[in-house]
């Protein structure tokens, strides 16, 4: 992926006129306060794409947080991969800022490309390093991608990206995977997600990267602290510090939501579609009876 232009983000906007390959549905929203969504990896083929366009059609929100890794740039620089249900995201996306949302987007380090206009705004669209969001109930929330608390992306990039590639095989297994699930009528389920909790060294860093960045936050005097990054979403307390981080839509296909009181909430939607299936075919046959 070569350096952005300042005019390749302006047509973007101008993108929001033109009409998606799947139109929006038509449904009764869930309306959140604030909704923060990270790694999707658009330009991959693990990018669960579908999904997350089924999750913007079925909630909306007045804050949209963006918090990294939305573009996959690495991924790109090897081989251009970009089919039409990600230019549906990154319609509805920019719709939500034509409509109002405010949308802040936090470039993460495979998308770092977008740092560069780090401070300017784009058709409603606020790009920034990090923000501070502050919750319904008062509480100060530092919001960053996280890639600045991995010592591996930072301190040995080349070993960064050799373990980029071992995970692309990893979700390419279990894309395969889910297509033979769901030839089988049965639900999505991310084999990677479950092996990486397995495995004892990948527990381990997850969970020093959790303790590292809630410490970080503590040290800014915010009350809590918002990120991505690591592909595991998640919500507690560490050092008298909130930690959420909102997880990814590529194994995981999750979201953080605040609700209107300040309530925080980690959405899973392979979970919400597959309840609503259920409804659906409970109702179908009920109406068949």
């Amino acid at each position: 992926m070569t350096a952005a232009t300042l005019s390749d983000i302006t047509d973007l906007t101008d993108f929001a006129n033109s009409r998606p390959s799947v139109p929006e549905r038509v449904v009764e929203r869930r309306r959140y306060r604030t909704i923060w969504i990270s790694d999707v990896h658009l330009g991959t083929r693990g990018c669960n794409a579908g999904m997350l366009i089924d999750f913007l059609d079925h909630v909306d929100s007045e804050h949209l947080f963006l918090v990294g890794d939305m573009i996959d740039g690495w991924r790109l620089k090897k081989r251009f991969f970009w089919p039409a249900a990600h230019n549906d995201v990154v319609w509805r996306l920019l719709k939500r800022a034509k409509r109002g949302t405010k949308v802040t987007y936090i470039p993460g380090n495979h998308d770092e490309v977008f740092r560069q206009f780090t401070g300017l705004d784009f058709g409603g669209i606020a790009i920034r390093r990090q923000a501070i969001h502050v919750t319904a109930d008062g509480r100060r929330l530092l919001v960053l991608h996280g890639d600045e608390f991995d010592a591996i992306t930072l301190a040995h990039r080349w070993l960064a990206h050799v373990g980029d590639a071992a995970y692309t095989v990893l979700m390419g297994v279990n894309r395969w995977f889910n297509l033979a699930r769901r030839g089988l009528g049965m639900p999505y389920w991310s084999l990677s997600q479950h092996a990486k909790a397995k495995v004892k060294n990948a527990v381990a860093f997850i969970s020093d990267f959790e303790e590292v960045v809630a410490h970080a936050a503590g040290t800014r005097g915010v009350d809590g602290v918002v990120c991505g990054h690591i592909h595991t979403a998640e919500q507690r307390e560490i050092e008298g510090v909130a930690y959420y981080n909102d997880g990814d839509w590529v194994e995981s296909c999750t979201a953080l939501v605040e609700h209107f009181d300040g309530t925080m909430e980690i959405l899973r939607w392979a979970d919400e579609m597959a309840q609503r299936a259920r409804t659906a075919t409970i109702v179908a046959l009920a109406a068949a009876a």
